[in-house]
């Protein structure tokens, strides 16, 4: 078997990318026990990239073809944002309907989310319009490969000629941090109680 490589996405991916997303999607660790529904998360995080900006999708093959890790992005998050709203949530809705009050349970908290995509559009990001989301199952963690991955997203990003990324993490996931803070990533100072705000020069 060949060694780990970076390539493009291909639809045939989906389903190992779905299970990447739910493995790391706790903070850095497994969600499976956090929401009942295995597709939630994905349906929120990575397939809106995948149907929306999938020539700005790459993923890990560990070798023989099988996804174990990923970046999904935008080059506009404002366009983006109204392309999600548009073209995205109506596909959607009928699984997982809008929320009808204050979430109660982490799941509702998370259609919240999907429901609200405008909330990516913040002053504080205007000069870094790109965003990104970065999965790489814990095995295959440390390797090298989310800096590779950085790589190939941040080279596609500039032949577009965008002059910035942001991305959203958890404050809890310190792991992360270390890896964004390598890759020349900034704190934003965005006030928020759970999750960080950095950004980098494309």
């Amino acid at each position: 078997m060949a060694g780990p490589r970076i390539r493009t996405y291909h639809p045939d991916d989906r389903a190992a990318l779905f299970d990447v997303c739910v493995r790391t999607g706790h903070d850095g660790g497994d969600a499976r026990e956090v929401y009942p529904d295995q597709d939630l998360l994905p349906t929120i995080f990575l397939a809106p990239y995948l149907d929306l900006e999938p020539d700005l999708a790459f993923v890990l093959d560990r070798g023989d073809g099988t996804a174990v890790g990923y970046l999904v992005g935008t080059a506009d998050t404002p366009a983006f944002a109204g392309r999600h709203r548009r073209d995205y949530l109506p596909g959607v809705t009928g699984r997982y309907p809008k929320p009808s009050g204050p979430p109660a349970t982490p799941t509702e908290e998370m259609l919240g989310v999907l429901h609200a995509p405008e909330d990516m559009v913040r002053p504080e990001v205007a000069g870094y319009p790109a965003h990104l989301h970065i999965d790489i199952l814990p095995d295959h963690q440390r390797g090298g490969h989310g800096r590779a991955l950085m790589t190939a997203y941040l080279a596609a990003l500039a032949e577009r000629a965008v002059p910035g990324v942001h991305l959203v993490m958890p404050t809890a996931n310190r792991q992360a941090r270390v890896f964004y803070d390598r890759l020349g990533f900034h704190d934003l100072g965005v006030e928020h109680p759970s999750v960080t705000y950095l950004a980098r020069a494309v």
